[in-house]
């Protein structure tokens, strides 16, 4: 049976004595939740927050990653840097690198590769921006996405990874894909991995991210093959954040 994760990504928020606060109430709770917990902090406060979490059963994450291992690419963090300071996760392809940043198929998929090859779990994201969900276009994207992915890593190393479908118009929105739209785009996803290898597809951890709150996530982590969430805003307030933990499990602490 699949084990549900909860993801926190707090993006480019917090400060020392904001994040002091919120893992030590994270971490008091975190014995009692239902769920595997990864919170993943701005760069400069991995260390730290590493530390705070050390004995706890709240893993690392980081938010991004370098394609490369090592050499002259300043300003960025390789696998290994992430590995060495306590991180055993990070995400890799979310939509605002994509877009903002201009991170293609290609280039995710390289970095999949380069988390996996330190020993870190990528969280890597799929989904379709507002126009392209408008067109009917959602599995032609999410299908090129995971494709780029599975050429370059092969299926066997989706068996290191969960896969985090995002649908970018319902990022910070306030607005998200009802459950039985979520639902629809993880079987299809469960499905193209499965196509492959079945158990695999069958073991893969599917995350919902897209405004995920305390209010809506027992419904959408009640879908059959919705295995948790990767939450944004919400991860920044710890009775929220612990309250979409315990959703996880149906509700039960």
């Amino acid at each position: 049976m699949r084990r549900p994760v909860v993801a926190g990504n707090w993006k480019m928020h917090g400060s020392r004595a904001d994040n002091t606060r919120l893992v030590d109430a994270l971490v008091e709770a975190s014995d009692a939740l239902p769920c595997d917990v990864v919170i993943c902090p701005p760069a400069v406060y991995l260390w730290e927050v590493g530390r705070q979490v050390k004995d706890s059963r709240i893993a690392l994450g980081a938010q991004s990653l370098c394609a490369e291992a090592q050499g002259a690419f300043t300003g960025e963090v390789s696998s290994g840097m992430l590995r060495d300071v306590g991180a055993s996760y990070v995400i890799v392809g979310h939509s605002e690198r994509r877009a903002l940043y201009g991170e293609t198929d290609a280039l995710v998929a390289r970095k999949f590769v380069a988390a996996q090859s330190s020993g870190l779990t990528p969280i890597l994201c799929v989904g379709e921006t507002l126009e392209e969900w408008e067109q009917g276009a959602t599995e032609q994207v999410v299908a090129r996405q995971l494709d780029a992915v599975l050429e370059l890593a092969g299926v066997a190393a989706f068996a290191r990874a969960i896969v985090a479908y995002e649908p970018v118009w319902a990022i910070g929105t306030g607005k998200n894909a009802t459950p039985d739209q979520a639902q629809a785009v993880h079987a299809f996803i469960r499905a193209r991995i499965a196509a492959r290898d079945a158990i695999i597809g069958d073991g893969l951890r599917l995350l919902y991210g897209g405004s995920v709150k305390a209010a809506n996530a027992a419904e959408l982590f009640g879908q059959p093959d919705v295995d948790g969430g990767l939450v944004g805003g919400a991860s920044l307030k710890a009775d929220e954040f612990v309250r979409i933990c315990v959703a996880a499990d149906g509700g039960r602490a």
